[in-house]
């Protein structure tokens, strides 16, 4: 059976994804004029094919190709759920996924874009449905969710098989509920926002002692 989608994987063998120690972002070579790179990550990147938009290729790095059916079979678990992409293929090097339009709550920060209350409660309410699959939905983080008309969409599953909380989500909520007010409707240069993210996955102590930190060191500076 022929699909939509298979026009484009001509132009993603053009493209390789190699991962990086120390938990860094993959790196892109080659490409093609009909990719689009909408997305990197720490096992894989996503593109979009411009003859095919309404798809997105997640391709990813040759040490990391394990997780695609561990990922494709968690999406298969999830099944039709307005707040995570679809997921329509596996192949050896990548996933089919739906292209979702929005804006990751990570770049809301770094352009001062309001990120209202609805789409923290989308989340909190994606993680309930998430552990009634009897999955684990850790690894929610500002560069997984995307905003779209206000609604929160959950781009990431790729580690709700594994064990433990991650406390990410939670840190995250608690910061939206005690501070957002300081940062609402202000861009945040990304130095802070890369510096702010790259401490708290140093950080061992507790979110109480390393808000002091941020608050102190980063978010008062003035430049």
């Amino acid at each position: 059976m022929n699909h939509k989608w298979e026009e484009a994987i001509h132009s993603l063998s053009n493209v390789t994804v190699s991962s990086n120690p120390d938990n860094q972002p993959v790196t892109i070579d080659g490409g093609h004029d009909r990719l689009r790179c909408v997305g990197v990550g720490t096992d894989a990147a996503v593109f979009q094919h411009l003859d095919v938009p309404g798809y997105a290729f997640k391709l990813y790095a040759e040490d990391k190709a394990s997780k695609i059916k561990i990922e494709e079979k968690v999406y298969n678990i999830i099944g039709d759920s307005p707040f995570f992409s679809t997921c329509y293929a596996a192949y050896d090097t990548f996933l089919v996924l739906s292209y979702e339009e929005g804006i990751t709550l990570f770049d809301c920060i770094l352009q001062g874009i309001h990120i209202p209350e609805q789409v923290v409660n989308d989340v909190e309410d994606a993680r309930d449905y998430v552990r009634e699959k009897d999955l684990n939905p850790r690894d929610i983080h500002l560069k997984n969710i995307l905003m779209q008309d206000g609604r929160a969409k959950i781009i990431d599953v790729s580690e709700y098989v594994l064990p433990g909380n991650d406390f990410r989500w939670e840190h995250l909520k608690k910061g939206y509920e005690e501070y957002y007010h300081l940062i609402d409707g202000k861009a945040v240069p990304f130095w802070l926002v890369e510096t702010v993210r790259k401490w708290y996955n140093q950080w061992n102590s507790s979110y109480e002692e390393f808000m002091k930190i941020v608050l102190k060191f980063t978010l008062f500076r003035k430049d």
